[in-house]
């Protein structure tokens, strides 16, 4: 089945559903096929409904295998999904005049026209449609569970407790979610064992670096992330004045990127592929266009303090090309620059922040967070790794007390003699 079909048969589940619940949903199905055309809006407040209900079913799909995940739903803040649905289905003057930091979705009285809806749920979170899988392929387990009297009672009692940690950190769930629909891959399912907690041993496992818990700065991250040879979602939360309808205000906005293969210290761009996210306060991915592979840059000084007549900049970066990066991250972490798609072949264009312009922006970083996404595997090599390096660094810092017990003997005061004494009988003559 397509995807479109995929989508036309989610939204016929929720057009019951909502229809049963008493409401009046405004689409009309021209026929009862999967590919029929679909007529009518849907509104924001029916928009937030639907979401909610494909979150639910991804929740009920997943908590199915965990028997400790009892009372654990709850419902995340999604408003940067809400956006930007609304952003891209509306027209431009009511797009632009719309003040996405002030705005409560919940009160937003706007009719999105049904076949702009699609469009943007098929370039923006293809992989919703996952969530209807999930759900019938669970129930049906859970049936034969209990027919063999081994499957596990669960309860569907709304609980926030579970989301309380996750919700203190930069990717709280509903970031993670709408970042895990945006593609099929085992990296999108580590996403979203960050959005349920109850599948996870610990909370926030999977968090490498975080600049409020271990400091700000390249080498503070690098202690962290070094030995991760697996793919690593970076997420920034920064700040600047933005303009909008002729007024300039400090605003928040968070951003993030996908390394495919982990930080590398090197000196030019690597990586074979990636993804840069525009997260809050309206979600937009941004994948490869396949012009350029400028994915990933991280650097740090030279070991030694050795000399360089054309140092290389010190920090990371994502596309763009040396000095002239789409992002690019001090070695501070104090201040990000993020300029015009234009300079960037590598990702696909838009920007990464609403009003951010043509001319490069200058924001200061708030916090900086480095999440694993390799599995339990990757950690476990991460750990045998930092602990070689420990044992050997320990190693360098022990000295050996017998190379300074016989220096009477050592050739180095030989030497010392031999250079000294020459001069002894001249100095006497004088």
């Amino acid at each position: 089945m397509s995807n479109s079909m995929s989508f036309n048969t989610l939204l016929r589940v929720y057009y019951v559903t909502a229809k049963n619940a008493g409401f009046s949903p405004k689409l009309e199905f021209e026929s009862d096929e999967a590919d029929c055309k679909i007529n009518g809006s849907i509104s924001v407040s029916e928009l937030l409904v639907f979401l909610w209900m494909c979150w639910t079913m991804s929740w009920d799909g997943r908590s199915s295998k965990a028997a400790e995940m009892k009372g654990c739903l709850f419902l995340p803040d999604i408003s940067h999904l809400i956006l930007s649905a609304v952003v891209s289905c509306t027209d431009s003057e009511s797009g632009n005049s719309l003040d996405v930091w002030e705005t409560d979705v919940s009160g937003l009285e706007l009719e999105l026209p049904i076949g702009k809806f699609l469009t943007w749920a098929l370039m923006t979170v293809p992989c919703l449609t996952e969530c209807l899988s999930h759900f019938c392929n669970s129930r049906l387990q859970n049936v034969t569970s209990a027919e063999d009297g081994s499957g596990p009672s669960k309860s569907t009692a709304v609980d926030d407790s579970a989301s309380k940690t996750s919700e203190n950190t930069l990717l709280t769930c509903g970031r993670a979610w709408a970042i895990s629909l945006t593609s099929k891959s085992t990296i999108s399912e580590e996403i979203l064992s960050s959005c349920f907690p109850g599948n996870s041993g610990e909370p926030n496992e999977h968090l490498l670096y975080r600049s409020y818990y271990h400091g700000k700065g390249m080498n503070r991250l690098w202690s962290n992330v070094e030995g991760y040879h697996a793919p690593i979602l970076v997420i920034i939360s920064a700040s600047c004045k933005v303009e909008h309808e002729a007024t300039s205000s400090e605003r928040k906005w968070v951003i993030g990127a996908i390394l495919q293969q982990g930080f590398e210290n090197r000196d030019a761009f690597y990586g074979s592929s990636g993804n840069l996210f525009s997260i809050s306060p309206v979600f937009h991915a941004f994948s490869s266009s396949g012009k350029e592979k400028n994915f990933a840059y991280s650097h740090l000084h030279p070991a030694g303090g050795v000399y360089d007549a054309h140092p290389k900049p010190v920090g990371i970066g994502f596309g763009g090309t040396l000095g002239n990066e789409r992002i690019f991250i001090d070695e501070d972490f104090a201040k990000i620059t993020v300029r015009h798609h234009a300079v960037d072949k590598t990702y696909q264009s838009g920007s990464l922040f609403p009003n951010q312009g043509y001319l490069p922006v200058e924001a200061l970083v708030l916090d900086i967070e480095a999440w694993g996404l390799g599995g339990n595997k990757a950690r476990e090599i991460q750990q045998k790794y930092q602990k070689r390096e420990e044992l050997f660094t320990n190693q360098r810092r022990k000295i050996d007390l017998k190379t300074f017990t016989n220096w009477e003997d050592s050739p180095e005061k030989m030497m010392m003699d031999m250079m000294g004494n020459p001069n002894a009988p001249r100095k006497e003559e004088r």
